[in-house]
């Protein structure tokens, strides 16, 4: 690890490889393993059976799941959710006895997104901020900020607040989350914050 101290928590049976980073305040639980080359940021989570590929970077606060493997190519921004069993890929054409380890993927997880439990996002489809993905959702293709979209293959259903609530525009489009009270506009087929 590049850490000289250790100011993180890892199970017993946790693996954690050298060479990776791992940030203050971090959990790392039963039979995780942690490969050389990823970098964690500070306060994440990761639960049991998770596996992190040399090169994956997640941001600060991400939460991910039991049985989730996120693989080299992937990033996920802060604030990102990962839901049980979800999957990542990185090739678009795997074959077990064609090589290419140097043709993976990129995937950018956007900041505050949350993916349901055994949800699959083929690779090279980013996902915007704060955007939700249904439980078993299959992501074909990009993911637009704020987007809730479920089904297989996923398909746009509404807008989400950034406090995870069902968005619902007015004729002006405008929308009011109604736990935090923030208001949204719905413009030109885009969701964005509205700052006051």
């Amino acid at each position: 690890m590049s850490n000289e101290k250790k100011n993180y928590q890892a199970h017993e049976t946790a693996v954690i490889d050298e060479g990776c980073t791992i940030g203050a305040g971090t959990r790392i639980w039963h039979f995780s393993h942690i490969m050389p080359g990823s970098i964690i940021g500070e306060n994440c989570n990761l639960g049991q059976n998770v596996v992190v590929s040399p090169g994956v970077v997640l941001g600060r606060n991400v939460k991910v799941q039991n049985n989730v493997s996120i693989y080299t190519g992937v990033t996920c921004e802060d604030d990102v959710f990962l839901g049980p069993s979800m999957v990542f890929t990185n090739i678009v054409n795997p074959r077990s006895a064609v090589v290419r380890k140097d043709q993976y993927v990129k995937t950018i997880v956007g900041k505050g997104a949350s993916i349901g439990a055994n949800a699959t996002v083929i690779c090279g489809n980013n996902i915007g901020r704060y955007a939700f993905i249904g439980a078993g959702a299959v992501i074909t293709r990009e993911v637009l900020p704020y987007s809730l979209v479920v089904g297989n293959p996923a398909r746009h259903k509404g807008w989400m607040s950034e406090y995870g609530h069902r968005l619902e525009f007015d004729d002006a489009g405008i929308a009011e989350c109604p736990e935090s009270g923030e208001k949204y506009r719905l413009e030109n087929e885009k969701v964005n914050k509205i700052n006051i």
